[in-house]
């Protein structure tokens, strides 16, 4: 049963600052003396949670702990489920292997490698951090291999996006904040409209409505923007043109990953993996238009243009371009689309 929260939305903590924290306890039981009744990390951001050992075990060479899932008031899949990390000597380094119910990765066009566990980089940031964190408190070297394994997480699995995008045997563990913030459709729409309302006051010449932190920093960046102009558009790329179609602006640019402005070129009006996807047949389509590569068979839209270069990324931001004309209805004299990769750069835009 879907869990209906009254009041204000409660946030929650990633699968990815779970494991973060489960590792840095396993290791204080590991090298220290005992485990902890609780462990506090500091995520990327600076916010310090502190969480309750919900499982623990220790062996001759090796600790394990699990943490309980917490996603706040967000409907998350993964909410109640126990993240387990387990701490053992490595060869050399720190290695992160996927124990049961933790997906590996059998497709290219992901952040991660073939054949690695379906670790994201940000989680595993944060797990490295604490284990070169710890060595250094407890005078060791870190040299530690982190198995992570969530009990049931083959069949949660099936509830994600994990199976079509070739992760297999579990979830993946995610996280780029490690703050899991509840998902609200309404409220976030009307969050988007005070932004309108605000810039439309304000008389601001320029504003932008983004997909996530890594497209807004680089269109911020890019255009010199005030942090009012950014627009929280998030997936709700809908919400945000149709209500702009009825507040102009003079100029609207809008910036994202290459998977969610191919969508939106597309004509999806909301972005989210849950309820949109990538048509590859048409992507496809596109590609043989330009005399590029067969991408068919690719398995996200970052696969397609990596294996076919930035002509292909230049020509889904001029058919998003297109797209966000109609959206608009020529309420807006100038648009322009920035798509970028998982790291930053700049893979097309339209003047």
């Amino acid at each position: 049963m879907t869990r209906k929260p009254t009041g204000d939305l409660r946030r929650g903590w990633t699968t990815g600052a779970c494991a973060t924290a489960a590792t840095k306890a396993a290791l204080d039981a590991l090298w220290g003396n005992g485990f902890p009744k609780e462990v506090t990390i500091t995520l990327p951001k600076g916010e310090t949670p502190t969480f309750p050992l919900a499982h623990q075990q220790l062996g001759n060479d090796w600790a394990e702990v699990g943490i309980t899932k917490d996603a706040g008031d967000d409907p998350d899949v993964t909410h109640g489920a126990l993240i387990i990390a387990r701490v053992e000597r490595s060869l050399s380094g720190i290695v992160f292997k996927a124990g049961s119910g933790v997906g590996v990765v059998t497709k290219a066009g992901l952040p991660i490698d073939v054949g690695e566990p379906a670790i994201n980089p940000v989680p595993r940031q944060m797990i490295s951090g604490v284990v070169t964190e710890q060595a250094a408190v407890y005078g060791q070297t870190a040299d530690i291999q982190v198995t992570v394994s969530v009990p049931g997480g083959e069949d949660l699995a099936l509830k994600t996006w994990n199976p079509r995008l070739g992760i297999k045997g579990g979830i993946s563990i995610l996280g780029t904040t490690g703050i899991v913030r509840p998902f609200s459709c309404a409220a976030w729409i009307a969050s988007i409209h005070r932004g309108v309302d605000v810039a439309v006051a304000d008389r601001l010449p320029h504003v932008a409505g983004c997909t996530g932190s890594t497209s807004e920093k680089v269109v911020q960046d890019m255009y010199g923007l005030p942090d009012h102009a950014m627009l929280d558009m998030g997936d709700f790329s809908g919400g945000l043109l149709k209500y702009v179609a009825k507040h102009p602006l003079p100029r609207i640019t809008i910036g994202g990953g290459i998977g969610k402005i191919t969508k939106l070129a597309q004509g999806a009006v909301d972005l989210h993996s849950s309820r949109s996807q990538v048509d590859f047949e048409a992507l496809n389509t596109l590609s043989l238009s330009l005399g590029l590569p067969d991408v068919s068979d690719a398995n996200t839209a970052l696969e397609a243009v990596t294996r076919t270069g930035n002509k292909l990324a230049q020509a889904i931001a001029e058919q998003a371009q297109e797209r966000v004309k109609k959206q608009l209805k020529n309420a807006v004299q100038d648009i322009d689309i920035v798509v970028i990769d998982r790291s930053g750069t700049v893979l097309g835009k339209t003047e």
